[in-house]
């Protein structure tokens, strides 16, 4: 069975390179780097080094005893009485340190007391001196010369300059030999193996998902199962004459899981699973990509029926335009991409999947029919899916009985899979921390609060008027959305707690039924809620805070969509004047219209926001009363429930409010595991052996901790 890597693993332990030639070449050069420093400083080791002037100056005084004279210097010795000989000594004992160009091993033969001479050595002087030769005879002072000749002077030269780019050379070309023959002599893109393809290839017992580990993607599931049953199955549809697609593009935002689905497809056909990212076809050099296009081609035409996965294809995918500067490399990959695509036949059962965030660059003759044909959309789930999802990512989780997961997936409208599964895992690590052996419903809204807002900071000290603007600011959203019960999403929670990304307090909104379509008078509700905020500051406090910044820009995003986009301006009427870039990614927008046009869509924008903000000012004017006595309700709590909320508004004792939400969607499915039981506490940390396993009809010692909101510090 071909493992991870595909079935040429067996020859990846050959074809690696042998170290032991580099080093062998690293050595030699280093051992001629060092001989040629040797040649340098050899003589000059254990020398002081003099001007030129001063030796022919210590010649005169009668100080020199013996002189050796070569082509680079003359090196000398002084008589035992004469002065400067016991000056350096002096100098030599006082500094304790090789200042004087006296190398440690000359200091150590000083300091032994035995009958070595300290040597000097004066450089050869700019211009000749004739007289030196006789000025040494005159004095008595004892010379002899080692001139080198020019044959020794060009065998030095030999040896420090052209023995080391030799050896530098000829290793080059023994490596390269090396590496040309161990890749099957492949060339350049041989070299290293940069040519080959780097897929990775799974088998159904490797992948191990299926389709039911993927959830809320049925229409998905149902264009894929298609491709299944032609794996299976392909006389059936070749009999009729019909043709498979050769590709399909999924699509989607992040974490909505194309990969998972793709590997679910190979798990479900049980068929080798070939998946490659685009980044691995491009690199530094022309050509390479294209080679590993046909490169994983031909090994998939060994192993059909097989599946080819590649992932961010749009990294080599992107539309051919020169306008900005091209990108050979690239174009070629894609060139040979298209050409693979054209040149296999579907009917041995080879399928190429490709997955996208950005559908709007891809190359438009990578989607006509013939190449990718079919284009599936993964998209964020609905309500249905959220639970199925949820059901799926807690099949190995221990849930307590109180666990509602109709009400976490109503509060996830526009999460995706992978949020979801993020949800859970907090959960579950909630209930760890807390030392419980099950998650209950608070684990669930705690973490999804954990992921819209971070966790609590309790070590952050506000004032006093900050904690009544925070709290009159969230009271003003919630008590504003109150008042459009028809058009704004219920209150859940309210806060004034500091959370870790970066708010001071939040109001949570969920709703009560999921909504594909918003109308006019909706998005205005929301633009009334969002700015509240600011609202209830101006009518409270008289003045404006920085708190309502994140309100403002969402505000101001939704206006400027109805005005440019969803043709709900008297001005502009239904005209379209801008257009979504990246729809699965940032989604933002970019205006298709005039200076002039876009300067009118400002106008209309600024008239929405202030016809709005007005609104929510009025609203809060004729509530004041609630305002306030909710405001103080929650200063005095820090954190209240949207029931306790409507308590106070009806006049009812808000202790007494209890959160209730209807579902009609169908209860988990029998495969999670619940715990009916009560779950016992983990046994205190003085008994020695804790009891690892509770029979059912046990009760516990200890009565499982009540999780209820906790009061936060302030």
């Amino acid at each position: 069975m071909a493992g991870p890597n595909g079935p040429n693993n067996q020859n990846d332990n050959r074809k690696r390179p042998s170290l032991g030639f580099i080093g062998i070449v690293v050595w030699a050069i280093l051992l001629v780097v060092l001989l040629n420093s040797c040649l340098v400083t050899m003589r000059s080791a254990n020398t002081i080094t003099v001007p030129y002037s001063t030796f022919r100056e210590w010649v005169v005084s009668d100080y020199v005893d013996k002189v050796e004279m070569d082509n680079y210097g003359y090196y000398f010795t002084l008589k035992d009485d004469a002065a400067p000989l016991q000056e350096y000594k002096d100098k030599i004992k006082n500094s304790g340190s090789t200042s004087l160009s006296v190398s440690n091993l000359l200091m150590d033969q000083l300091g032994s007391n035995q009958k070595n001479k300290l040597k000097f050595q004066a450089a050869m002087p700019p211009v000749e001196d004739s007289d030196i030769i006789n000025l040494m005879t005159e004095h008595g002072v004892e010379y002899k010369s080692e001139m080198i000749s020019s044959e020794q002077t060009m065998l030095y030269g030999v040896l420090s300059y052209v023995l080391p780019t030799l050896i530098l050379v000829v290793a080059m070309v023994f490596l390269y030999r090396y590496m040309f023959k161990k890749m099957g002599g492949g060339g350049l893109g041989g070299l290293g193996g940069v040519g080959k393809a780097n897929a990775k290839v799974y088998v159904e017992k490797s992948t191990g998902v299926t389709f039911r580990d993927v959830a809320g993607q049925d229409e998905a599931k149902e264009s894929l199962e298609e491709i299944i049953d032609f794996l299976h199955h392909p006389q059936r549809y070749t009999e009729i004459g019909a043709k498979l697609p050769k590709g399909a593009l999924l699509v989607g935002p992040p974490g909505t899981g194309k990969t998972l689905l793709a590997k679910a497809v190979a798990g479900e056909a049980n068929v080798p699973f070939f998946s490659i990212s685009g980044s691995d076809f491009v690199e530094m050099f022309v050509g390479v990509g294209a080679s590993r296009v046909r490169d994983l081609f031909k090994e998939a035409n060994k192993m059909a029926p097989c599946i080819i996965f590649i992932d961010e294809i749009d990294t080599i995918g992107k539309s051919r335009d020169n306008r900005m500067g091209g990108n050979d490399e690239r174009e070629q990959t894609l060139n040979q991409l298209l050409a693979e695509l054209d040149g296999f036949d579907p009917g041995k059962g080879i399928i190429v999947l490709g997955a996208t965030n950005r559908p709007e660059v891809l190359d438009k003759a990578l989607l006509r029919p013939g190449r990718f044909d079919r284009r599936i959309t993964i998209d964020r789930p609905n309500l249905a899916g959220r639970l199925a999802t949820l059901q799926v990512h807690t099949r190995k989780i221990r849930l307590a009985e109180d666990v509602n997961l109709n009400k976490i997936a109503q509060a996830t409208a526009g999460c995706v899979g992978a949020d979801l599964a993020n949800l859970v895992n907090e959960a579950a690590l909630r209930a760890v921390r807390q030392g419980r052996k099950a998650v209950n419903q608070q684990d669930l809204l705690t973490s999804f609060e954990f992921v819209i807002a971070g966790s609590e900071k309790k070590g952050t000290v506000l004032t006093e008027q900050e904690k009544r603007m925070i709290a009159y600011h969230e009271v003003g959203h919630a008590l504003v959305a109150h008042n459009q019960k028809d058009n704004a999403m219920p209150v859940s929670k309210i806060t004034i707690v500091p959370h870790t990304q970066g708010a001071l307090g939040y109001t949570l909104h969920l709703p009560e039924e999921e909504k594909f379509l918003m109308t006019e008078e909706d998005l205005l509700a929301e633009i009334r809620t969002l700015l509240a905020g600011r609202s209830a500051e101006e009518v409270v406090f008289g003045s404006r805070s920085s708190g309502a910044a994140n309100d403002i820009e969402r505000a101001t995003d939704i206006a400027r969509k109805m005005v440019s986009m969803f043709g709900m301006s008297d001005k502009f009427g239904m005209m379209g004047l801008a257009t979504v870039h990246n729809q699965y990614l940032d989604g933002q927008m970019g205006l298709t219209c005039a200076q002039d046009t876009a300067a009118g869509i400002d106008d209309e924008v600024r008239a929405i926001i202030d016809r709005c903000h007005n609104d929510a000012i009025q609203i809060l004017k004729d509530n004041r009363e609630l305002l306030d006595k909710i405001a103080a309700y929650l200063l005095e709590k820090e954190t209240i429930t949207g029931a306790e909320m409507v308590a106070i508004i009806e006049g009812r004792d808000p202790a007494l409010a209890e959160v209730t939400l209807d579902s009609n969607i169908e209860p988990p499915a029998r495969a999670i595991h619940m715990v009916s039981e009560p779950v016992p506490m983990p046994p205190a940390p003085s008994q020695e052996e804790p009891e690892q396993d509770q029979e059912p009809d046990q009760k516990p010692e200890e009565k499982p901790e009540e999780d209820g909101p906790q009061e936060p510090q302030a």
